[in-house]
């Protein structure tokens, strides 16, 4: 499997509160943006699993609305999360 639990307590560490704080919206994100590159090199080279596509169209609406939500929570941590992860250009 591509998602370890070491791999999950890796980028909850890096982005997150710590190692087990899986709740808050930057680490959440940063695992949203882990799964969606995965999804998207899968389905560059399996272009007709459209069970494949249709999760990682949701994860990417997962992904907005947390952005969203940090935006109207406190600019600034939306700030660093959107230039740490390089989400923007």
């Amino acid at each position: 499997m591509y998602l370890t639990k070491e791999k999950k307590e890796e980028i909850f560490e890096k982005y997150g509160n710590g190692k087990n704080d899986s709740g808050s919206a930057e680490g959440q994100i940063a695992l949203f943006t882990y799964r969606i590159s995965h999804l998207s090199e899968h389905l560059k080279s399996n272009r007709k699993d459209f069970n494949t596509e249709r999760s990682l169209v949701g994860l990417v609406g997962k992904r907005r609305r947390l952005l969203d939500y940090l935006m109207k929570k406190d600019i600034m941590r939306y700030r660093a999360i959107i230039k740490e992860l390089g989400l923007r250009k």
